[in-house]
């Protein structure tokens, strides 16, 4: 794999410690803002929606710069946002700091999933779309577990700086690592198709929009990211009110979800390009079967912390695998394709909390939200049965 797509990868690591850190700080920012933990539960919502509806805004509007300069100005507008953030005292204040934080993302994301995608040969993109997705996952193992203890030590609004310091090595080693100018569309060789140095127009890219087999794939990647992050986003109280463990077992949770989280993307850069089909039927009803046994089982730490990682591994090894089917599908929008695949992921991020937050107050308590996960898999798995076909890789790869 090329170098510029591990310098990509350590931006998301920075990117993905700010989408997943408000797991481990939401009862301490609640408490500080005089808010309900349901209530600051929705700013993981508002940040997804901004990813779902800027990328392929930010995509549109960056498709004629240079790779390097939407990336740098990008990176440095999500650190201004951070920075912003960890001065506010009211929860409107910043939730406005994480929309403009989610739009930064969303564009980063939607052009580094698009460069990551066409660094490699065309029948590679699923081990690309891993090695860039690896930043999330580590950043869950690392990141934010070490942003949880920096916030259960000195308060959520550290951990906030420290996202914002992180991304100035990632703008450095950007600047150094990503051409100026790159012709990105030839960087890869083509196995098809004759070589065309134009890019379709914008009216072309978004047409792709209207294929039921791009706009199917979508769909499941949305439902399965809602999945996961409607039992993670809540994970905190699992943690501490029903197995009744220490604060400090927070972190310990995090990283175990993200170490299943880092064995299912690399799964999925395995299989994803070429058995796809075999990833999701075999991974599919187990992941259905873990939320409720993560509900049933929580309040044996043994057992809720082994589900958690299994858990983690299952929901990224089902969403690399369909967001990877996202950038086959969308293969003839070259510039747009990222965007599609990030706004699939985000609006499932954007609506598994927003279905899990009511359930915090029904006879569930805290194990709502897994059951909530566990309805959404089903809804995936109803939708993803009788058009399974679909899911199948076409010749060539696309």
């Amino acid at each position: 794999m090329p170098l510029p797509l591990y310098l990509l990868a350590l931006a998301v690591f920075a990117m993905g410690t700010s989408e997943f850190m408000l797991a481990g700080l939401l009862p301490d920012l609640a408490a500080d803002l005089g808010v309900s933990v349901g209530a600051a539960g929705l700013l993981g919502p508002a940040f997804a929606a901004g990813m779902a509806l800027g990328a392929p805004l930010m995509a549109a509007l960056a498709r004629t710069w240079p790779a390097r300069t939407s990336l740098l100005g990008l990176l440095l507008a999500f650190a201004a946002a951070h920075a912003a953030g960890a001065i506010t005292t009211s929860l409107p204040l910043l939730c406005a700091t994480r929309v403009a934080a989610a739009l930064a993302c969303a564009g980063f994301l939607a052009v580094a999933l698009t460069t990551a995608a066409t660094l490699v040969a065309p029948d590679r993109k699923g081990r690309a779309l891993a090695v860039l997705l690896s930043g999330t996952t580590l950043a869950t193992i690392a990141g934010v577990p070490a942003g949880a203890a920096l916030g259960t030590l000195l308060g959520w609004r550290a951990t906030f700086w420290a996202v914002a310091a992180l991304c100035l090595p990632a703008a450095a080693g950007l600047l150094r690592g990503i051409p100026a100018a790159p012709a990105p569309h030839d960087s890869a060789p083509h196995d098809s198709a004759p070589h065309d140095t134009a890019e379709p127009a914008l009216r072309t890219e978004l047409a792709q929009l209207r294929r039921p087999r791009l706009l199917l794939v979508m769909a499941l990647g949305a439902l399965v990211n809602a999945a996961t992050f409607a039992g993670f986003t809540f994970l905190a109280p699992v943690v501490t009110d029903t197995a009744e463990l220490g604060r400090l077992w927070i972190p310990v949770a995090l990283v175990l979800f993200g170490a299943g989280s880092l064995l299912g993307v690399t799964t999925a850069g395995r299989l994803a390009d070429h058995r796809p089909r075999l990833l999701l039927a075999a991974g599919g009803p187990l992941l259905l079967a873990g939320w409720p046994a993560l509900a049933v089982l929580a309040e044996e730490p043994a057992a809720l912390l082994a589900l958690v990682f299994v858990q983690g591994a299952l929901s990224f090894a089902l969403g690399t695998t369909l967001i990877t089917r996202v950038l086959y599908e969308a293969a003839a929008a070259p510039t747009m394709a990222g965007s599609y695949a990030t706004a699939a992921l985000n609006v499932g991020a954007a609506t598994g909390p927003l279905v899990a937050a009511p359930t915090l107050g029904s006879s569930a308590g805290p194990l709502g939200p897994l059951w909530a996960s566990a309805l959404l898999v089903l809804l995936a798995l109803f939708a993803a049965v009788p058009l399974r076909g679909v899911l199948a890789p076409r010749h060539g790869g696309a």
